[in-house]
């Protein structure tokens, strides 16, 4: 993958920024994914989106349609907790 300009980096983030996302099951090597849904926190310059999969963690994937499928928020609304992440303004939870 080559590394994308400013203006693609900005593409991509007015695409994935904010937004649910599930890894698609076409990668063997993202299959510990498989089933859980994420959000987007942002795009990094390197074209891959960090994605908070609301373990305490955030993950590095490619920003693609390859790689990533969009959740509609109402789908997602049961499947992912904002809370038990470490992607918060003002977490409840530190440690």
């Amino acid at each position: 993958m080559r590394f994308p300009t400013p203006d693609e980096t900005e593409a991509l983030r007015q695409i994935w920024t904010d937004r649910f996302v599930r890894v698609k099951q076409d990668h063997v090597e993202y299959t510990r994914f498989a089933g859980k849904i994420g959000r987007v926190v942002t795009v990094n310059f390197g074209g891959r989106a960090l994605i908070d999969f609301a373990d305490g963690a955030w993950y590095d994937l490619p920003a693609s349609d390859s790689y990533l499928e969009l959740v509609p928020a109402e789908e997602a609304k049961d499947k992912y907790d904002p809370t038990a992440n470490s992607a918060q303004k003002l977490p409840t939870r530190q440690g």
